[in-house]
């Protein structure tokens, strides 16, 4: 038995190309995401390898406030200079080096605009010279207050050469220097993972970027020969006291590495998600392939049963067939995730200013995944059509039958209960009450899809029958009509995958434009200012601008009134959380339509802060009360709510004067909102704002309208990025219909050459199969559209209390969408209808 299948699989090899198609680009996928965070982390784990090589020990304060790069800028805390001559007097010390560094560093390029970074740091330090690993290669260290040495990616990108004047922004706003020196790292490297640096004397870099003179940020250690560099860790730190952090070399190297490699894992998580995606729409597709493969085998099987084949060995024979194209696939699969791995690590590499990558890996994870993957997807979804090829009676090898339609109410009730049971997940996850909620959503979302796709049968023949009319003005019309309607089993797996991937992109654009119009409508009716200077953020660090353009822009000719914000994380009486300064206190009236619920918020006086309702609510805040606040820098303080305001849906949590904002992490305004006086217009105002930002690139200023499209814009950004992940599910499902009229072409073999003999010419014959294919197409969009817009719809009004209050349907995407699949639907016709037209017309009548 088991020669005899995989004989048959042999004899049939483009059935084995076709049928593995989904599983390779699936696993591809899979496979391509371990690869590209394992190459990524290896990489990673070189850079902060090299950046500790020089250090044993190293020491650094506790930070004020524990905050991660998704949650806003971290910053590193500082201690006196002083404590650099005890660990300098602890035994077993060779030499220890003050370093004032900090991220934050922007270098404002030749052509005006500040260097962007997405993802390596920007660092401002003080210059130590060269060492084993930094290079000097043109010109020398700084030595005068307005001088800096920069290394070479910064030199490059921003086109610097030895006596050329740079702007630099840091802690504090624009201030010039002349570039004495650059310098590179060993191993002929111009930046350690893509790191921009830019070193300053040691008292400029203090204050610059600590804020203050005569403070470290971190001390790197060196041990003298023979010691032990844990020993030494633990004598410094039984020197200096808990106040500090105390690690070898070692073990921030590891430290820094593990930061970086959990957002990978984040990454990675995203991509696999997507590879989900893929591989549950492969399933229809092989599902399919399998189920046209047991109907064309139907007289083989029979036979086999005929002469003492039992069930299970009929059963046994589809599997091992499953197996043979599984196996096969994920080889090809896993091949090719390593390729698309290297790609993408190549790239991101580009991208994160030319990261050295380490030697191309295939770590364990990619190949366990990649044949688990592909066996178990392809495995499932043959069990169906191989129990389907255990039915088959010996007699149906004595005549010529193929296995008929099963009625469909038990699949179409199937298809209720299962979609009901989706429908009511979805629906404990967005309400918050299934337990770990993104399961639940995602459990339902599942769910939903495979009871529609249990559903879709019911429906096919009628849809497709309706949308089949468009093209039966002509006979290969009417026969591609009817030939996608004969067989609704086989139409509506076809449709269902790619009504997932269609459905997904409905849904996701459905929920991105009733976002964007919701929060279009709310800041329209919140923000009553006529200008806005912002800029766009890329990083944990927000865009700021000098404070100044504060006051001058209040002086300006028209200018009624002018609000600048500026944000940080901060511990509020226990409790981290964000608080927001801000420069006129009555802005919150004018600009916000804040109200008051109790006590004033007109005013904030040294040690005051205001709080919205439902925070004071939530804490048990009230007027009079005194809590602690721990900023970014600087000692904790106790501050007094003098008022409460009513929370509004752009503005709310703590507000302090912004006085505070010295100690923030950007101790620099973020944003600023203009009101304009009766008659002044924003044309004759805005030219006069941009002078004053001249020196600040990092923002601009833009009249209200615009600035809301810049917010909202940030999702089409997201929109497009879901758009090409899911793309591959599309690809997929094209495949699948590209599989299931080859199939049908090889199955209808006779049928096509007896069409042929009477008078079917090869034209007529390739407009029936592209008919076909496009009415299955358009069926399967459609379905997509339908069930991504309802999906949509639901999460829209799960969400309305959390703002999102508009219904937006994406009448243009959907047209679009199903134009597309028309064109699909052609393209996927283009083999199969060739292969129709060249059948040789004898031969096919002969066909068995």
């Amino acid at each position: 038995m088991l020669r005899a299948t995989l004989k048959s699989l042999l004899a049939r090899k483009v059935r084995l190309v076709l049928s593995g198609l989904a599983v390779v680009l699936g696993v591809m996928f899979v496979s391509g995401a371990f690869v590209l965070t394992d190459t990524l982390g290896r990489s990673f784990d070189t850079v902060f390898s090299d950046a500790y090589a020089g250090t044993d020990v190293g020491v650094s304060a506790k930070p004020k406030i524990d905050v991660s790069e998704m949650e806003g800028m971290p910053v590193a805390a500082t201690f006196p200079a002083s404590t650099l001559e005890q660990v300098r007097g602890v035994s077993g010390v060779a030499g220890a080096t003050g370093l004032a560094a900090a991220d934050g560093a922007r270098v404002i390029g030749s052509n005006g605009k500040v260097l962007t970074s997405v993802g390596p740091p920007q660092i401002g330090a003080n210059w130590t010279g060269e060492s084993g690993q930094v290079e000097l290669r043109e010109g020398r260290g700084p030595t005068a207050d307005n001088e800096v040495a920069v290394n070479a990616g910064v030199a490059k990108a921003a086109k610097l050469a030895v006596g050329d004047r740079v702007g630099v922004l840091t802690l504090q706003p624009k201030r010039d220097f002349t570039v004495v020196g650059i310098y590179g790292y060993s191993g002929d490297r111009d930046s350690l993972g893509g790191a921009q640096e830019v070193a300053f004397t040691e008292r400029v870099a203090q204050e610059l970027m600590l804020g203050q003179p005569g403070v470290f940020s971190e001390l790197s250690v060196k041990a003298a020969d023979g010691v032990d560099p844990a020993k030494l860790r633990d004598d410094i730190a039984a020197t200096l006291g808990d106040g500090y952090v105390v690690k070898t070399g070692e073990q921030l190297s590891e430290d820094a590495s593990a930061g970086l490699k959990e957002g990978l894992a984040f990454f990675n998580n995203i991509l696999l998600g997507f590879a989900g995606v893929a591989l549950f729409v492969g399933i229809f597709l092989i599902l399919n392939t399998f189920s046209i493969i047991v109907a064309q085998r139907t007289k083989e099987l029979a036979l086999l049963r005929a002469i003492g084949a039992g069930r299970r060995q009929v059963i046994g024979s589809v599997l091992v067939e499953a197996v043979a194209i599984g196996l096969v696939a994920s080889v090809l699969g896993l091949g090719a995730g390593i390729g698309i791995g290297a790609l993408l690590a190549y790239v991101f590499g580009q991208t994160a200013g030319g990261l050295q990558l380490a030697g191309l890996g295939v770590p364990p994870a990619a190949v366990i995944s990649s044949f688990a993957v592909g066996l178990v997807v392809t495995v499932i979804a043959a069990v169906l059509p191989a129990m389907r090829a255990a039915r088959i009676p010996p007699v149906a090898a004595m005549q010529d039958v193929a296995t008929p339609d099963r009625p469909l109410t038990k699949i179409s009730a199937a298809g209720a209960v299962v979609a009901a049971l989706g429908g009511t997940l979805m629906a404990l996850g967005l309400s918050g009450n299934g337990g770990n909620t993104l399961l639940t959503i995602l459990g339902g979302v599942l769910l939903s899809f495979v009871g529609v796709a249990l559903l879709t049968p019911l429906i096919s023949r009628p849809v497709v029958g309706l949308l089949g009319r468009l093209f039966s003005w002509s006979v290969p019309g009417k026969l591609g009509r009817l030939n996608s309607g004969r067989n609704p089993r086989r139409t509506a797996i076809t449709a269902a995958a790619l009504m997932v991937g269609i459905a997904l992109v409905t849904g996701v654009t459905v929920i991105l434009d009733s976002a964007k119009s919701s929060l279009t409508a709310l800041a329209e009716d919140t923000i009553q200012a006529e200008l806005v200077i912002s800029g766009a953020q890329t990083g944990p660090r927000p865009p700021s601008f000098d404070p100044a353009v504060l006051d001058r822009a209040a002086e300006l000719p028209g200018v009624a009134m002018v609000a600048g914000l500026y944000g940080d994380r901060a511990v509020i009486g226990g409790k981290q959380g964000w608080i927001t300064a801000t420069s006129s206190v009555p802005a919150l009236r004018e600009i916000y339509r804040a109200t008051p619920t109790a006590g004033s918020i007109d005013s904030l006086g040294p040690g005051q802060l205001l709080v919205d309702s439902e925070t004071a609510k939530d804490r048990g805040l009230s007027v009079g009360d005194t809590l602690p606040v721990q900023l970014s820098r600087g000692d904790a303080r106790n501050y007094t709510v003098s008022g409460i305001y009513a929370e509004s849906e752009l503005f709310g949590g703590f507000v302090v004067p912004a006085s505070a904002a010295a100690d923030f992490a950007v101790p620099q305004p973020t944003q600023a909102y203009l009101k304009l006086a009766p008659g002044a217009s924003v044309d004759q105002v805005m030219p006069s704002v941009e002078t004053l930002l001249a020196d600040s690139p990092e923002v601009s200023v833009a009249d209200r309208a615009d600035f809301i499209e810049q917010q909202t814009g940030q999702l089409d950004g997201l929109l497009t990025m879901i758009q090409i992940l899911l793309a591959l599910a599309i690809v997929i499902a094209v495949l699948g219909i590209v599989n299931t009229l080859a199939l049908s072409v090889l199955e209808r073999t006779r049928e096509l050459g007896l069409l042929r003999a009477i008078g079917l010419r090869r034209g007529q014959t390739m407009r029936m199969i592209t008919v076909e294919a496009v009415v299955i197409s358009v069926f399967g969009a459609l379905l997509g559209v339908v069930v991504g817009t309802g999906l949509g719809a639901a999460v829209v009004r799960a969400l309305r209390e959390d703002g999102i209050t508009d219904l937006v349907l994406p009448w243009t995407e959907m047209g679009v969408f199903l134009g597309l699949a028309a064109v699909v639907g052609v393209v996927a016709a283009v083999l199969p209808a060739i292969r129709a037209a060249r059948l040789n017309v004898l031969g096919a009548i002969a066909h068995e």
